[in-house]
């Protein structure tokens, strides 16, 4: 999979046709760190916010919005917990616990816009851990999704990427190999 072709304009565009009108939301470039910001005085939409213009973030961003149900779009980064870099082992496991669902999205859209995916445990300066078993909880959620299918937002925005990049428009789970990841 070449990544030379994916330019983070086109997934803020796919994204804002998709999504804009009917839940006011954009994708939008930020800075440093990625945030969801609801609607509020300042901004008349819902904001996802993705790091320093990368696609991996952009779709990783995108992820957990497209599993995050009304209630949680309200709230700020959807109310999560989340600990920075530099988390114990016992963080380590709450934060990937988190992850499963929206890692499994992301490997789905990577594979969708023929994107390389490689799960993120997001702690290089924190407790050695093994990151096996989360690669595995990953697999096994993609598996999931792949017999019963994705929400309906995560279906639309895997349809949309499937059509720009000429993909696939069927989720194959004899294309995604846990060692690669």
């Amino acid at each position: 999979m070449s990544n030379n072709i994916h330019c983070y304009q086109d997934l803020i565009n796919l994204f804002n046709r998709c999504f804009t009108e009917t839940f006011n939301t954009r994708l939008i470039k930020g800075d440093d760190e990625p945030v969801y910001l609801p609607a509020d005085d300042i901004r008349s939409y819902h904001a996802i916010f993705f790091a320093h213009g990368y696609y991996s973030s952009a779709l990783h961003e995108i992820s957990h919005w497209l599993i995050a149900g009304s209630e949680r779009r309200k709230l700020e980064d959807f109310g999560y917990w989340y600990v920075p870099d530099g988390r114990t082992a016992e963080q380590q496991q709450i934060f990937e616990q988190v992850e499963v669902k929206p890692q499994a999205i992301e490997w789905i859209l990577s594979m969708a816009a023929g994107y390389r995916f490689f799960v993120s445990a997001d702690n290089l300066n924190g407790e050695a851990t093994d990151a096996s078993r989360f690669k595995q909880s990953v697999y096994q959620q993609v598996i999931e999704y792949s017999l019963q299918g994705l929400p309906e937002r995560a279906e639309m925005l895997r349809a949309a990427l499937s059509h720009l990049y000429q993909t696939s428009n069927t989720i194959n789970i004899e294309r995604f190999d846990i060692t690669s990841i």
